[in-house]
């Protein structure tokens, strides 16, 4: 069984946030999927960049980062009754996010 791609364009980061290392979090229980999801995320000036990674085991860890912590956020899908606590905290706590079927 292959794994589906999805099709995605993100943006590059502003211009303010180009001097540090991205911040990103990958959140779910299939963690090789995800990473998956980062290939092609925009580089700088068409070289390759490095990524701070951060782990989450369930989307419910979500509320105990601060605010605007990550670049990208790439989430595994939340069951219906958590969708709207997920999305709130994906909001609030990375400046881009994608939800993946994982």
């Amino acid at each position: 069984m292959s794994c589906p791609r999805s099709s995605v364009c993100l943006t590059p980061l502003p211009a303010s946030q180009a001097t540090r290392t991205p911040r990103i979090l990958l959140g779910g229980s299939h963690q090789p999927t995800l990473l998956r999801y980062l290939d092609g995320w925009p580089r700088r000036k068409g070289r390759a960049t490095a990524f701070l990674i951060q782990f989450a085991d369930t989307c419910a860890s979500l509320g105990q980062f601060a605010n605007d912590r990550f670049d990208l956020a790439v989430i595994q899908s939340p069951s219906a009754e958590d969708a709207a606590e997920v999305l709130g905290h994906l909001t609030r706590v990375a400046r881009q996010g994608l939800i993946t079927r994982a």
